[in-house]
């Protein structure tokens, strides 16, 4: 499978064992593109002049020649699967950091009563962060998703925000208000009820989101109890400067639910995509940074913005040192 992450060809396979390795791209030869080749057991095999390469990077053949140069050599990047998706470190390899992924347990992928399986995968023609700026700002469901996911209490209910080293978080605790329009779309239900909507962001690019939503404390049958009870899972790779990949997946309580929830959230998602693809064709026209006027409800998106700011001067300064 090819990727092109921060501007760099990747090429993701499995070894013979099942191991998912990720490499380099590019032939140092004619760079050709190593995707459009084949495998040879744990090998990658050029498909314009046959020279081999092995998971660790190293040139194993060179059908015209009998010797193989040292210098003859593709990268390689950590990788490791973890809960529903391949994790790649980009940089230098001894820094790569397990730890520094979600905890699967406090993302909801452990809950045994929850079923999480992977959506969508969308090439996206805007710059990662547009996105990260999406997610962060939840106001938009009232707007961009008010046919399906979303109500105008998604904007007008207080925003509760709590920070970590790595993480920040995002809850609205919505109380006796209409159920979003995708509710009634699927019979379950249409009257009013109370939402805890919110975001976790782990930096630089993952979300994971819920939307719990139960009949309201005072409904004269059912009160408090719950619903629908979801968990979303939005990740964002950077592939150049000025585009990404989105990747969607969703955790619920059953199978049936998330085959529903498969079709009814594709607009969902295609509106997420249009806008982050509208807005870059804007900063094309008005140039990279135009003054933003900010409003209250963009202190999330500010702080993630602040947060991913840090991360980066930070790892600039490490590398310096």
């Amino acid at each position: 499978m090819a990727r092109t992450i921060l501007n760099q060809p990747v090429v993701l396979y499995r070894k013979e064992d099942g191991t998912a390795v990720a490499v380099g791209g590019r032939c140092p030869h004619r760079h050709f593109p190593l995707a459009s080749g084949c495998l040879k057991g744990d090998s990658i095999e050029c498909g314009y002049h046959g020279i081999t390469f092995g998971p660790d990077g190293r040139c194993l053949s060179i059908p015209s020649q009998t010797s193989v140069p040292q210098v003859y050599r593709i990268p390689t990047y950590p990788l490791i699967e973890h809960g529903l998706w391949l994790w790649i470190w980009m940089g230098e390899a001894h820094r790569a950091d397990r730890a520094l992924l979600p905890d699967l347990k406090e993302i909801g992928l452990t809950d045994p009563d929850m079923i999480a399986r992977p959506f969508y995968v969308h090439p996206v023609q805007g710059r990662y962060q547009l996105l990260n700026d999406n997610l962060l700002d939840l106001t938009h469901l009232a707007y961009l998703h008010r046919s399906s996911i979303g109500t105008p209490e998604n904007a007008s209910t207080p925003e509760e925000q709590v920070k970590r080293p790595g993480c920040l978080s995002s809850r609205r605790y919505i109380r006796n208000a209409p159920a979003p329009p995708v509710m009634a779309a699927t019979g379950r239900y249409s009257g009013l009820i109370d939402r805890i909507t919110g975001m976790d962001f782990y930096l630089p690019g993952f979300h994971a989101g819920l939307g719990d939503m139960s009949y309201p404390a005072d409904h004269p049958e059912h009160p408090g109890e719950c619903l629908v009870k979801s968990r979303v899972y939005h990740a964002v790779t950077p592939s150049t400067l000025r585009s990404c990949l989105y990747f969607f997946a969703m955790a619920a309580a059953d199978e049936s639910r998330l085959d529903e929830m498969l079709e009814l959230l594709k607009p969902v998602i295609a509106e997420d995509k249009f806008a982050t693809e509208e807005i870059e064709k804007m900063l094309a026209i008005s140039g990279e940074a135009p003054e933003e006027l900010l409003i209250r409800s963009d202190r999330n998106a500010v702080e993630g913005r602040r947060m991913l700011q840090a991360m980066m001067d930070e790892e600039r300064e490490s590398a310096g040192s």
